[in-house]
């Protein structure tokens, strides 16, 4: 089981290297934070059942629930900014201007 963790502790700092890393596009951006949402998921489940406290079950449900509205108002600001700019380049916006 201790190896199982540190595999997901792991892909977590891999997925928070790769959000320092590619922060120029968005699409990466959004990528990288889904991957650390999912090692978070799957460290809290780990992490319920290493402790057998069954009342808790509930709080990796609503950290995949936060993680789906997360998912989607990324993709439509994804979207909404390639229809006005024609890239996702995070340089490049302006988020200032009205």
């Amino acid at each position: 089981m201790p190896s199982i963790s540190t595999n997901i502790t792991l892909a977590f700092t891999i997925a928070l290297t790769g959000m320092l890393v590619f922060r120029s596009h968005l699409m990466s951006s959004l990528l990288c934070l889904e991957g650390m949402m999912l090692a978070m998921f799957i460290l809290s489940i780990l992490f319920i059942m290493n402790l057998h406290y069954t009342v808790s079950f509930i709080m990796p449900i609503l950290l995949l629930v936060l993680a789906a509205c997360e998912a989607a108002i990324g993709l439509a600001l994804l979207v909404m900014v390639s229809n006005t700019y024609g890239l996702d380049h995070i340089q490049n916006l302006n988020l200032l201007q009205c």
